[in-house]
């Protein structure tokens, strides 16, 4: 892992233990803001800025407890030759915060490439955050990513979930 990547994993990490250890000093009322059971689907849309292409995709939000949730996810890159794919295995955990919009989470990176009869696949680890509306219906959500492998990749990505 780069020295770059580190950072930003040390960063994330950072940002989790915090946010835990300062809910835990205050007093809160047990409230399930936005919390549901039910999976959550939707499109997304957003920029790589690392490969320079513009991407879009799927993704499913699956609720394991209310401050776990299973996150694959599909994105098709827009590249100038052959064509590129992605499919994330992500974990998305909900620090306890006021309202619960914003979340962290990581997991495993599947990307294709095809170009001229040849492709080529390669597996890498992700790191993401972002910030999810938690009420009504339809949730829209806005989110970074860093795809940490071989050539660390970054992207933005935006789009709405369904439930």
């Amino acid at each position: 892992m780069n020295r770059t990547a580190s950072r930003v994993v040390l960063v994330v990490l950072l940002l989790v233990l915090a946010g835990s250890t300062a809910d835990a000093q205050r007093r809160r009322r047990p409230a399930a803001v936005g919390v549901s059971t039910t999976p959550r689907f939707g499109p997304h849309i957003g920029y790589n800025f690392d490969a320079e292409a513009l991407l879009v995709g799927a993704q499913l939000t699956w609720p394991i407890t209310p401050a776990i949730e299973l996150y694959p996810t599909f994105d098709y890159y827009f590249v100038d030759v052959g064509s590129l794919y992605a499919l994330n295995f992500d974990l998305k955990y909900r620090p306890p915060t006021r309202g619960g919009a914003w979340y962290v989470g990581g997991g495993l990176n599947y990307s294709r490439f095809s170009a001229g009869g040849n492709s080529a696949g390669d597996t890498n680890l992700n790191v993401l955050t972002g910030l999810e509306g938690r009420r009504g219906r339809t949730r829209p959500y806005v989110e970074a990513k860093f795809i940490l492998g071989d050539g660390s990749l970054f992207q933005l990505v935006g789009g709405f979930s369904w439930r």
